[in-house]
């Protein structure tokens, strides 16, 4: 049964809007409101020159009607020329109206369509109504002069718009499908440059992402002059945190250091009084406090290594190393302690293993592994050692009670200590140093029981 702790992390950030949907919305609104703009603009002209070219030709059909008129003996003659309504011809057709009233009075043409009264040289055009149709009217007054009287001539012309209209309804189509295309095309514009503003800042948060835990170097890249303050902060964010970590670096070796040798004095002036003691109560006495002793520097050791792994996990620095020279020598660093517990290390190693990975954190790990089976294995046995290339594992196994059953998923925990540890020294945090470092080369710890009794412990790469 194996044993695996995954460690998740996520970016816990306070979101408040978009920066990027912020431009883009700003943009495209502007976008929309031009596009109508645009469009209201251009039906409004259009509709005012469609509108002045028909009053232009109301008028000249007025004006070449009048032209025509005259006082011929005695009596007002007013011809009605073909050219003044050919002019005013259109492909829909449009229905042509006129009325000509002398001195007010109607003379001549539709006398449903109304009368303006206005003075002579005038041109003046409106809206009205004729049959039920919107008409456009053009009218305008002259003064006939003859041999022994005069007369003042009005000229009424009506034309439908159902031709203006449709030329309308096309430009508004026009401006329309022009619009919209505006929108579209300024849509596409806004895109694109939100994207182009937004790249320099992903940028940036990609080239941060991208570095290792360990790179603290300052960002060096040109940026537009609006993300200056946020690259400064940045830089002196990570000098500060460079500095911060280099001290806790120097901390946690001093701390390891001060601890560690005092309690070593203080046991080694122990087992001397110890030999000195001749009463048996007093010589329990030493001992448990030797026990002591003993747990509190196994504690504080592990307390530290577990700091100096952990802030190294986060900076680590790997180089090629050959993991069977390093097994082998850590082996052999340890032999002396498994002797005084008559306990036989077997090594089972490749001749060369090269492995990119961290030799104080991988010695570490594995020594914890090697210590934890000698502790719990039975005297006169072998502790087994072996390091394979394809995968890449170091395992350790002994033929001690094993791991308890019900308790293997927990036993990585930081404190956690199995059912079975009663009386033994220990801290709790032997397998979780291994785990860390498991994980950290992107690995990580199996626990497992054997069938012919024992445990296996395999730090998988």
């Amino acid at each position: 049964m194996s044993q695996t702790r995954s460690h998740k992390t996520a970016d816990q950030v306070v979101i408040a809007g978009s920066l990027r949907n912020t431009l883009m919305i700003s943009l495209v609104g502007i976008a929309l409101v031009l596009a109508t703009l645009l469009y209201i603009v251009v039906r409004s002209y259009a509709a005012q020159i469609a509108q002045s070219t028909q009053d232009r030709i109301l008028s000249a059909s007025v004006t070449s009607i009048l032209d025509a008129a005259a006082i011929r003996n005695g009596q007002v003659n007013v011809e009605l020329p073909y050219a003044s309504f050919s002019i005013l011809s259109t492909q829909a057709d449009d229905r042509l109206v006129y009325a000509v009233h002398q001195d007010g009075v109607f003379l001549t043409g539709y006398d449903t369509l109304a009368f303006r009264p206005q003075q002579p040289g005038d041109m003046q055009f409106y809206n009205s109504e004729f049959d039920s149709s919107e008409i456009r009217v053009a009218v305008a007054t002259r003064r006939l002069v003859g041999t022994n009287q005069t007369a003042l001539i009005s000229v009424s012309i009506g034309q439908t718009r159902e031709s203006l209209d449709g030329v309308l309804r096309e430009i508004s189509q026009n401006a329309a499908l022009l619009g919209f295309g505006f929108f579209v095309l300024m849509t596409a514009l806004s895109l694109w440059l939100t994207t182009r503003a937004i790249a320099p800042m992903t940028a940036l948060a990609q080239s941060v992402q991208r570095r290792g835990p360990a790179d603290l170097r300052l960002v060096q890249s040109p940026v537009p002059a609006e993300m200056a303050p946020l690259v400064g902060s940045l830089n002196v964010f990570m000098q500060r945190l460079e500095q911060s970590l280099n001290k806790s670096e120097e901390f946690i070796a001093e701390a390891a250091h001060r601890v560690r040798t005092p309690l070593a004095i203080v046991r080694t002036h122990a087992e001397t009084t110890l030999q000195r003691v001749d009463r048996a109560e007093n010589r329990q006495s030493m001992r448990t406090m030797i026990r002591a002793i003993d747990e509190s520097s196994r504690a504080a050791g592990q307390l530290l290594d577990h700091a100096m792994i952990t802030f190294r996990a986060d900076h680590l620095e790997k180089q090629p190393l050959d993991l069977s020279e390093l097994v082998q020598e850590l082996v052999r660093s340890m032999i002396p302690v498994a002797d005084m517990k008559d306990i036989a290390l077997s090594v089972t190693t490749p001749d060369e293993l090269v492995f990119d990975g961290d030799a104080i954190l991988l010695r570490n790990a594995m020594r914890n592994l090697i210590d934890n089976a000698m502790k719990y294995a039975p005297m006169e046995t072998e502790v087994e050692i072996h390091l394979t290339a394809d995968p890449v594992a170091f395992a350790v196994l002994d033929r001690g009670p094993g791991f308890p059953s019900e308790e293997i998923e927990t036993l990585a925990a930081r404190f956690a200590r199995g059912s079975n540890s009663s009386g033994m020294i220990g801290s709790g945090l032997g397998l979780t140093i291994a785990e860390d470092v498991a994980i950290a080369h992107g690995g990580r710890l199996d626990l497992r029981n054997r069938k012919e009794g024992g445990a296996c412990a395999t730090l998988q790469f």
